[in-house]
């Protein structure tokens, strides 16, 4: 299952941020720690440069993609492998609805349509989409023309 996925800046402000079967009380306890590991570990990396941890029996990889840092949290079948297909998939969505690698304030401009790109690709806590195309087609926002 995907616990969570969280976007943050190169301060450690959460921008978005997505639970799947994690306890409330928990929630600060992640927020705190994937801050704090990113902190520790991200400065001086390339963009899209994966790295990954283990914590507590759950697996974390995570990047960098523009001033963006991407957390994305798992365990059982989603172990570091299919983590990385999941940041990969996130991150070329990203960079689709930005244009380019994006700046905290650009991110926050395409906030919606990329809250509705991560609902595509991550649902109740499953890898649901990984095609690009699909994910664009079902992110267009416009009423569909064949009923």
């Amino acid at each position: 299952m995907l616990l969570a996925v969280l976007f943050s800046n190169s301060e450690g402000n959460i921008l978005v941020e997505r639970f799947n079967g994690v306890p409330a009380e928990e929630r600060l306890h992640w927020r705190s720690f994937l801050v704090k590991l990113s902190a520790e570990n991200l400065r001086g990396i390339k963009n899209e440069e994966l790295l990954v941890a283990c914590h507590k029996s759950v697996y974390i990889v995570y990047t960098v993609l523009g001033d963006v840092n991407i957390y994305v949290v798992g365990k059982d079948a989603y172990d570091e492998l299919a983590l990385s297909e999941a940041i990969f998939v996130i991150t070329s969505a990203i960079k689709d609805v930005c244009g380019k690698p994006p700046t905290e304030r650009l991110f926050l401009d395409k906030y919606g349509k990329i809250c509705l790109c991560l609902d595509e690709i991550v649902w109740t806590g499953l890898l649901e989409n990984i095609d690009k195309d699909r994910i664009k087609r079902l992110v267009r926002l416009k009423p569909p023309t064949e009923f």
